[in-house]
């Protein structure tokens, strides 16, 4: 996985690439560990995500559950591979997700 960062003002976007999975979790998890002390919204981009594992689920919830006491986060064009997964994990509920 890679992803491209861009923090503007108090947003920050991650545009993700590739697998997140248990492999490349760690390095997103510490790269947002920083960030999200300092940002009010956070967007992440899926358009080039092709596979996420549990371990990708757990941060990202972790992600939703700062930033829901800190701004907002949301999450841009997810394919239907991954919106297959929020699906029947019940991440769709939880999560605010735009095509």
């Amino acid at each position: 996985m890679t992803f491209e960062k861009n923090l503007t003002n108090s947003t920050l976007q991650i545009k993700l690439k590739g697998r997140l999975d248990a492999t490349t979790t760690p390095r997103l998890e510490m790269e947002l560990n920083e960030d999200l002390k300092v940002i009010k919204k956070l967007i992440f981009d899926f358009k080039d995500l092709n596979y996420l594992s549990s371990a990708g689920l757990r941060v990202i919830l972790t992600a939703q559950k700062i930033m829901n006491k800190q701004g907002s986060m949301v999450i841009k064009n997810v394919n239907s591979t991954i919106m297959e997964i929020f699906e029947s994990t019940g991440f769709i509920d939880i999560l605010t997700i735009e095509n």
